[in-house]
């Protein structure tokens, strides 16, 4: 069963991430994240540190993600493990759809077409949604940070986002970002365990 956890910067995201292992540690997840748990992973932080050619940046995140899914999901899904992952394809669709406006004509449809038919959608999202000024102020980047984080790029980060649910109520599950890390641990935890569980159960039919 694959996890993802998706939300913007600020939002609580990797805590909750974090917690996760522990909190679900009888069920031996498998803790990843993207970009970062390939060598590509690097080559992405510098695209993003230089932000020259958003296009470039984009097919290396793409790049980030194919190697993802060779060298971590793919295996351990495979196996029948849980896999628990800190952003994936949705935070491309919803990030470098802004980054990509003027360069490309209809960003949404290039990034959904760049990864037809190879990628795998996740079992369950878990979005934690805050107002971007709660995760500015989080992250003490109202002023200065990378582009990714800038307040007019988050506002519409966000609306992508809820773009996403509303095409895939199923798969998304949204927790209020501004509420206790231990509450939201909690739900997001036993949500996780009962969707497990039920996928286990169809699979012994």
């Amino acid at each position: 069963m694959l996890v993802t956890i998706e939300g913007i910067d600020g939002s609580g995201k990797s805590t909750l991430h974090k917690a996760l292992g522990p909190y679900l540690a009888d069920l031996d997840p498998v803790i990843t994240c993207e970009p970062g748990s390939t060598w590509i992973g690097e080559a992405v932080r510098r695209a993003i540190r230089e932000h020259s050619d958003p296009i470039a940046e984009a097919l290396l995140f793409v790049a980030d993600h194919a190697a993802h899914l060779r060298e971590v999901i793919k295996p351990a899904l495979g196996e029948d493990r849980l896999v628990i992952s800190d952003r994936y394809i949705d935070s491309r669709l919803v990030y470098q759809q802004v980054t990509l406006d003027g360069f490309i004509p209809d960003p949404l449809s290039w990034l959904r077409a760049v990864h037809h038919g190879w990628t795998i959608l996740p079992d369950l999202t878990i979005l934690l949604a805050v107002p971007v000024s709660v995760a500015l102020e989080r992250t003490g980047k109202r002023k200065k940070g990378e582009h990714f984080e800038q307040e007019p790029v988050l506002i519409k980060v966000h609306e992508n986002y809820m773009q996403l649910v509303e095409e895939d109520k199923t798969r998304f599950l949204i927790l209020d970002g501004t509420l206790p890390p231990e509450h939201i641990l909690k739900v997001a935890g036993e949500t996780i365990r009962f969707r497990y569980d039920e996928l286990k159960k169809k699979k012994k039919k």
